[in-house]
């Protein structure tokens, strides 16, 4: 049996008629300035263009918007912002929006990796100098010689070649990529283009983290508010196609031409036949509608039957 209430539902304000951040009814009859109202993709809510922090940019030029909360919850997002989002076109409060220059909070992991790579760098810096030494003219040979069989010894036994293949084949996250450099952040909503959701990462541990987050629609590029207008598009147009049209589309020249006879001949007999009906006022019955049908086969048969098919 359902239940009474459905655990999995969630109500926001819109469940009560209310919106945006200022909690009010749409149509609002109090608010008398003229502002599009924008749908944020992760919370569904809908907002007025003047309460997102931000002066959104041309509705032509960006096709989903996050709000400032969902920002917030979403943080990963403004990593990829500093890359895809779509500008805005203003500050609204020029105090209040000046943003923050981000380092990322790094695990000990990241630390120590970063650490490493920077350890490897100023060995490599190194070892290219003594390179560069061995380059140099050497009043012996054979002292160059060793020189450079140490390099590549050396060389050979800090990046062996199972380290390089198993480093090339770890699997590539580009959302930490983009966490290693600078980005900023501010407290507004952001606009991203059609195709973002696109270069959202989907490595394991980020599709991990929008489970937790109960983002994962956000790699879903069928679930695209563009998406859904082209379905919706889609749908109006083959509700309003006509069957008839579609099956003459389908025929040759020939039968394209019968078929319109028949449909005619139909058309104006059963019009003729109703019309006696409507003149006496009586109901049409079902047994009334088959006697017809049958009439008409009847007759449609006797004139195939009298068609010559061949030349005289």
């Amino acid at each position: 049996e359902k239940g009474k209430v459905n655990s999995g539902n969630k109500y926001n304000d819109n469940f009560y008629g209310l919106y945006c951040t200022c909690k009010r009814p749409y149509p609002d009859p109090e608010d008398e300035i003229p502002d599009e109202m924008i749908q944020c993709i992760v919370c569904e809510d809908w907002f007025h263009g003047r309460h997102l922090g931000a002066v959104p940019p041309e509705s032509g030029d960006f096709h989903e918007m996050v709000c400032q909360a969902c920002m917030n919850h979403c943080h990963f997002l403004w990593a990829y912002a500093s890359q895809l989002a779509v500008p805005a076109l203003t500050k609204v409060n020029s105090l209040e929006d000046e943003g923050i220059v981000l380092k990322v909070e790094e695990s000990e992991e990241q630390k120590k990796e970063i650490k490493e790579e920077g350890g490897v760098e100023h060995q490599e810096m190194k070892e290219e100098k003594q390179m560069e030494q061995c380059n140099e003219p050497s009043t012996s040979s054979g002292s160059e010689f060793l020189k450079i069989y140490g390099y590549c010894s050396k060389f050979l036994q800090k990046f062996p070649v199972e380290t390089a293949k198993t480093t090339l084949e770890s699997p590539f996250c580009k959302l930490k990529e983009l966490q290693r450099k600078q980005f900023l952040k501010k407290d507004t909503a952001t606009f991203w283009p059609s195709n973002w959701r696109s270069k959202l990462c989907t490595c394991e541990d980020c599709l991990k983290m929008y489970s937790e987050l109960e983002v994962q629609f956000l790699t879903d590029e069928c679930d695209t508010v563009l998406a859904y207008e082209n379905k919706g598009t889609s749908d109006q147009e083959t509700e309003r196609r006509d069957p008839l049209m579609d099956t003459l589309n389908s025929m040759n020249r020939v039968q394209q031409v019968e078929l319109i006879c028949e449909y005619n001949d139909l058309k104006t007999e059963l019009t003729d036949y109703l019309r006696r009906f409507a003149d006496e006022g009586t109901v049409v019955k079902r047994e009334d509608i088959q006697h017809f049908f049958e009439e008409f086969q009847s007759r449609k048969r006797r004139r195939t039957n009298r068609m010559q098919y061949y030349c005289s």
